[in-house]
């Protein structure tokens, strides 16, 4: 059975959230999609037979609409899943990204006594000895957590973040389903392997899990703190770790307004180019010295503080980036503030993850040539009239189009820097985000040539070296060994073979289905032939029931046959 029903019942015991999923997509316009899976036996029959075997796409919303509709209907995991698929335009294509983005995930707030005896099971205290005052209305309501501002018992004014009831086994739940469903891609729909439905649904279950413990996202929070410790123009709120839980985070509010609140800055008398450059600087910081970035760098996440730091908020989306990725941006920066564009195209090659078959120079030769209209304008451009979202935009089409599988840390690199860039254009109009990198860029490339790194690096090639050189021998005797043992193993992969069995799976079923209506058409006659059971005007009324039931049913099939177009 394709998709283990009785697996699901024993795990999860919720075979009605698999029921619901696949009627809801049905209502979106993807019962074909629902057949080749083989789950239209969770389609109500009545559905099935009005449709025939010919599932009809909705007609309206495109493709990408019907999937961002479904997936907001299907709540919190699947938003977050269309939320975090929305950063990977490599891997769906520009438009269903573009479709995702417009997910918002608030919702209705849960009850205040479910709130309460969450905040109570955790600290192990009564909610008057933790916080003095506690503003039950929260500031926000997303589908994972809502937030509330309280103040402790000595006097610190804390937000607090409270996980909803029951959310990690709904999310739990719905991970095994897309993982079964991810398999049944791969099995039936052969094309969708280019898009590695598991590697994505792994990817998913690995960013949603770190969401929901936000014992993890205080231990983020802890770690930025001590990277901009010396940072006198960037605060990262204090974690209260006494009353921190996977379920609820405590953490030090921040005065001030949000970046983009332009009226609040201007009425704390604040210096917007100055914030401008504080905050795409500490962005940078983040980068390209520490490797480790807040990768959600949107308004409501950062704050313009009374005193003119920058505040940080919400880290349960982080980004790392190892050092050999350090070293190829910080060449990208250098190559496009020196205009050096061949260098340029070459970085951003090597950032990308070439397929192993494609011929390189043939790949670097057409990415050139693709990159020349685009690049061209450029020349005559002072540093701040580049626009650099529309040239990151259009690098991630280039890559795109060229299939280049882009990690999705350096993804989430990009994402942040859009961001950032419009931030800090509309703080300051004038502000030059690519050369706010230039001194950040110039340290990582001047420390690689430091004779530590040098000798470092050195050392690393010879132990490969010598590696090489010890196991290369041992290898090629077991091959050699292999080989005299005629025990060499080949192994194959079959293009198109999927769909040859598919095929010849639903003839075989025809076959066995004509046959059936076949032996009840011929039990039909011998029952009316034989007067068996009542009668009515001479005829059996169970071979003329016999009789209509097959007819039914080879009107459906012939129906089936015509639709599919194979006569």
């Amino acid at each position: 059975m394709p998709f283990n029903l009785l697996s699901i019942r024993r795990t999860y015991k919720n075979v009605n959230r698999v029921r619901q999923i696949v009627n809801v997509f049905l209502k979106y316009g993807f019962g074909k999609v629902i057949d080749q899976l083989h789950l239209s036996k969770y389609v109500p029959f009545r559905k099935r037979l009005r449709a025939f075997g010919e599932w009809t796409p909705l007609k309206g919303p495109t493709a990408a609409e019907g999937l961002r509709m479904a997936c907001e209907e299907l709540g919190p995991s699947f938003i977050k899943l269309a939320q975090i698929l929305s950063t990977r335009p490599d891997l769906i294509s520009r438009e269903f990204a573009d479709e995702f983005k417009k997910l918002q995930d608030n919702v209705p707030p849960f009850p205040t006594s479910d709130l309460i005896r969450i905040i109570e099971e955790e600290t192990r205290l009564p909610l008057d000895q933790v916080f003095s005052t506690f503003d039950r209305t929260p500031v926000a309501a997303a589908s994972i957590a809502q937030v509330h501002h309280g103040t402790l018992i000595d006097g610190s004014d804390v937000i607090i973040k409270v996980q909803r009831p029951r959310i990690e086994e709904q999310i739990e739940t719905d991970i095994s389903i897309l993982t079964s469903v991810a398999q049944l891609m791969e099995k039936y729909i052969p094309e969708s392997s280019f898009y590695n439905p598991s590697g994505i649904i792994e990817e998913f279950a690995r960013t949603v899990r770190k969401e929901l413990d936000f014992n993890e996202e205080a231990r983020n929070c802890i770690k930025f703190k001590r990277n901009f410790e010396d940072h006198p123009d960037v605060h990262i709120p204090k974690v209260y770790t006494d009353f921190t839980t996977d379920r609820i985070l405590v953490l030090e509010m921040l005065p001030g307004c949000r970046i983009d609140d332009i009226e609040g800055i201007t009425r704390m008398g604040l210096d917007r180019k100055r914030l401008a450059k504080v905050g795409v600087d500490a962005y940078f910081k983040q980068v390209l010295e520490d490797g480790f970035f807040h990768a959600d760098p949107h308004a409501g996440n950062i704050f313009a503080m009374p005193d003119g730091r920058i505040g940080f908020m919400d880290f349960g989306i982080v980004g790392r980036v190892s050092p050999e990725m350090r070293e190829t941006m910080a060449n990208t920066f250098l190559a496009l503030i020196h205009k050096d564009f061949d260098r340029l195209i070459d970085e951003y090659i090597e950032l990308g993850l070439v397929p192993e078959h494609v011929d390189i120079d043939l790949f670097r030769r057409d990415f050139k040539s693709d990159l020349a209209d685009f690049l061209e304008p450029l020349y005559g451009l002072t540093l701040s009239e580049l626009n650099f979202a529309e040239y990151m935009d259009t690098v991630t089409r280039l890559a795109i189009r060229h299939k280049l599988k882009i990690p999705s840390d350096l993804i989430l690199v990009n994402k942040a820097m859009l961001i950032l860039e419009n931030l800090g254009r509309e703080l300051d109009p004038h502000f030059d985000f690519i050369a706010a990198a230039e001194p950040y860029a110039t340290k990582i490339l001047g420390d690689r040539v430091r004779p530590t790194k040098l000798y470092e690096r050195a050392r690393k090639n010879v132990m490969d070296i010598s590696d090489f050189l010890i196991l290369f021998p041992k290898q090629m005797k077991q091959i050699i060994r292999k080989v005299l043992k005629d025990d060499l193993h080949v192994k194959m992969t079959h293009i198109g073979l999927e769909k040859l069995i598919r095929d010849m799976d639903r003839s075989s079923n025809r076959i066995a289905f004509s046959m059936i209506i076949s032996a009840i058409l011929l039990s039909s006659a011998i029952m009316h032939a034989m007067s068996v059971g009542p009668s009515f005007y001479g005829m059996s009324v169970l071979g003329f029931s016999a009789f209509g039931f097959a007819f039914i049913m080879g009107i459906w099939l012939i129906i089936s046959i015509i639709r599919s177009g194979r006569l």
